[in-house]
């Protein structure tokens, strides 16, 4: 063989290796088909390589190991690292290649991670230091953040891919290192330990910036223009370490004599004076996003990691201070408040405070990240994926098909064929969520049950008259699932106490007005009179019905004997409503949830309140405003000629088509008008016209309403100005007063 030289290309289109001789100057090819084409190409490399073929790459700079990890030919990948050892470092490298598909570089890393547990636990060391040196990197201010964060989130997904595969995993008991114990697999977490520390240093640092509750943040602006002026001058800089106690003084004067007269800096300083946490928030919101995915990954599916949680606990004030400015944070890197209800339950209230157009871009944003086609109806479909219903039995063929489907192709689209017809596409889905939501409130399968005011529906306790009612209460949960998920509107409206349940949202007593009007009223008078010499001989437990027979249900044990005092009526109240609201039909609302939940994770739905999943599963409904001021009453000294009044018009005329239906809801409970207009509203006993109702001003005061009697209790505003102002904040930011009349 003296004499001869040899090279290797490999090809990512036709899959060929070549053999090149000098002496021969033929090629020698052998293809590799696409069965054999992995076992084709390590062999061929291998016979190569024995035959001393070279390492090079082609004209245009392409190796034959960039072609393998292009392709994910992992076997080929490892003969290579075999007689090139220095290979292994390139892919490791490669991992910080954006150009690279993720996907093919995770099928390489985890063929070469099964060869051996060295082999195993060198590549997750190697991933865990290069994804430090990419955290620290994106924790200097100077550094591209975009590209920075990307490049992190992406290696550190691949050490969590290579980490859950390996030879033991988290679902199997095994301990995974974080408990306290010293395994060989806790250790290739340890090189992230260092940018974990500096995470949790600059999170402490921007803490005791906060608790100074100064406007300008002198002394960490001092630390972070330092940076900025290094790493201008081109000095490479070693990972951060947030300065220790008595730093901050040599920290400042050094940063005052880096570069002095660079353009700008003058002004750059004076921003980073006035908004640091700005500076910070998004380079240190991604690489906890990393933390959280590095111990979570360490975890059985579905359990949050204590470590993680101690550690939101420890900077929860600065968590909240990065979403509030920026909420979107959220959707970007704080995944865990979406996926653990114990943390997103310290941020609701500042996710709620989101206008509602942004909840829903970001709701729908997450629900269908990662899913292959944006225009999910108008996909191309397998013939095996079209739904085929008959329209003479649509609801329970429906059923049918919908439980057989699967799940995960129902989310990506939705394809329906009726039987013995040929049209297809975006209108026959339409018209069957239409018909569907017409089938699911048929007094036939005894699902649902009209409330009080004709309009909205409620679960029927009485629904195992139909031996199949959870199967159908399941298939209904599937059914407003799909529908939410692909923006299908569905012509149906429920309860207010409902839609509760489906956001897991506790009912009360004022929700029970919508079944039973008159035992609202009851409610609401035990609560507001004291009853202590009343003789009303109470107890904790209530006659209702149970399959068809009236029995004494106790409210809680031992319940029979528990007197009604005037001390503990407030829980009896509160028992006596989930009895009527949840227990009494919670077979039918835990089979509704089993389906929904099918295509909406209980944690995304949760970013809305009662009546906007109402405006979510049933769209924004007409409002016809000169109806309504036809149809309105004034009482306790307002006119419809008076001043507020006027005013109060002109605002409903200027706020747009969504605060409508809000101050409808707000002050009827129902984002919609009954047939027949605004007239034909119904209250508590009957038809109740839509009232407003004067009180005194006093400044900051908001509106209030009685929702059982339709009215708007509105105070005598000084202007139109700060009527508007204190009417939207009313209805934007959740400050309802209802009350019962």
């Amino acid at each position: 063989m003296g004499g001869r030289s040899y090279s290797m290309t490999l090809y990512n289109t036709s899959v060929m290796l070549m053999l090149r001789t000098q002496w021969g100057r033929q090629h020698c090819m052998w293809p590799a088909r696409m069965v054999t084409r992995r076992h084709g190409q390590r062999d061929t490399a291998q016979i190569l390589l024995l035959r001393g073929a070279k390492y090079l790459p082609d004209k245009n700079g392409i190796t034959p190991l960039d072609l393998c990890v292009q392709g994910g030919y992992g076997e080929t990948c490892e003969i290579l690292i075999q007689y090139h050892p220095r290979l292994f470092q390139t892919i490791i490298q490669m991992t910080q290649n954006e150009d690279l598909r993720e996907n093919m570089l995770r099928q390489v890393l985890e063929h070469l991670s099964q060869q051996s547990e060295s082999q195993y636990l060198k590549i997750l060391t190697s991933l865990a230091e290069v994804a430090t040196t990419n955290g620290h990197k994106l924790l200097s201010l100077s550094s591209n953040y975009d590209a920075q964060m990307k490049s992190l989130l992406r290696i550190v997904r691949i050490f969590c891919h290579v980490f859950r595969i390996g030879p033991s995993s988290p679902s199997n008991g095994i301990d995974m290192g974080y408990n306290g114990n010293k395994t060989p697999r806790s250790q290739v977490f340890k090189p992230l330990e260092l940018l974990w520390h500096s995470l949790d240093e600059w999170l402490v640092l921007i803490a005791t910036e906060l608790m100074k509750n100064k406007k300008d943040s002198t002394d960490i602006t001092s630390i972070l223009l330092k940076q900025k002026g290094q790493d201008q001058d081109g000095t490479s800089i070693p990972p951060f370490q947030p300065p220790g106690p008595g730093s901050y003084e040599n920290l400042s004067t050094g940063t005052r004599e880096s570069k002095p007269d660079a353009p700008g800096g003058k002004q750059e300083a004076s921003a980073d004076c006035q908004d640091v946490i700005s500076m910070t928030a998004n380079r240190l919101s991604a690489v906890i996003q990393a933390f959280y995915m590095c111990c979570s990954c360490q975890m059985p599916p579905g359990m949050t990691s204590p470590r993680f949680i101690e550690f939101v606990c420890k900077h929860d004030e600065v968590l909240k201070c990065f979403v509030n400015r920026n909420p979107k944070i959220i959707f970007d890197h704080f995944h865990f408040l979406l996926e653990c209800p114990e943390l997103m339950s310290r941020f609701m209230h500042i996710i709620k405070a989101q206008p509602f157009k942004d909840r829903c871009e970001w709701f729908y944003e997450h629900l269908h990240s990662g899913q292959p086609d944006s225009d999910m109806v108008h996909r191309p479909v397998n013939e095996s994926d079209i739904l085929l219903v008959h329209r003479d039995s649509i609801f329970r063929s429906s059923c049918e098909v919908v439980s057989k489907a699967n799940c995960a192709k129902l989310k990506q689209g939705i394809a329906v064929r009726f039987h013995g017809e040929e049209g297809m596409g975006q209108g026959v889905v339409r018209e069957w969520f239409d018909i569907l939501s017409n089938e699911i409130v048929n007094p036939d399968y005894a699902l649902f049950t009209q409330s009080a005011d004709g309009t909205t529906f409620q679960p029927n306790s009485n629904s195992y008259v139909n031996p199949d009612h959870l199967n159908y209460f399941r298939f209904a949960g599937q059914i407003l699932g799909l529908a939410l998920n692909h923006r299908q509107l569905v012509n149906i409206y429920f309860t207010r106490s409902f839609y509760k349940h489906i956001l897991g949202i506790p009912v009360n007593y004022q929700d029970v007005a919508s079944i039973d009007p008159e035992y609202a009223k009851n409610l609401q008078w035990i609560l507001d009179n004291d009853i202590s010499d009343l003789g009303l001989e109470l107890t904790f437990s209530v006659e209702t019905d149970v399959f068809g027979a009236m029995e004494e249900v106790p409210l809680k044990p031992g319940g029979e004997s528990i007197l009604v005092t005037q001390n503990n009526k407030a829980e009896y109240v509160q028992l006596v409503t989930e009895l009527r609201m949840t227990r009494a039909i919670q077979p039918q609302i835990n089979a509704f949830l089993q389906g929904f939940h099918m295509f909406i994770p209980p944690s995304l739905i949760q970013l809305f309140d009662e009546f906007e999943l109402e405006l979510l599963l049933s769209g924004m409904p007409e409002i016809d405003v000169n109806d309504w001021i036809k149809n309105t009453e004034y009482t306790s000294g307002y006119e419809r000629e008076d001043p507020v009044i006027q005013w109060f018009w002109e605002v409903v005329e200027d706020i747009t088509p969504e605060e409508r239906v809000l101050l409808l809801q707000f002050v009827t409970g129902s984002s919609r008008v009954p047939h027949g207009g605004f007239a034909n509203i119904m209250g508590g006993s009957g038809l109740q016209n839509f009232t407003i109702a004067a009180v005194p001003y006093t400044p900051n005061l908001l509106p209030t309403s009685s929702t059982c009697i339709n009215m708007l209790k509105l105070p005598e505003y000084p202007s139109k100005e700060i009527l508007k102002d204190r009417l939207l904040v009313a209805l934007h930011c959740g400050s309802y007063g209802y009350t019962m009349a």
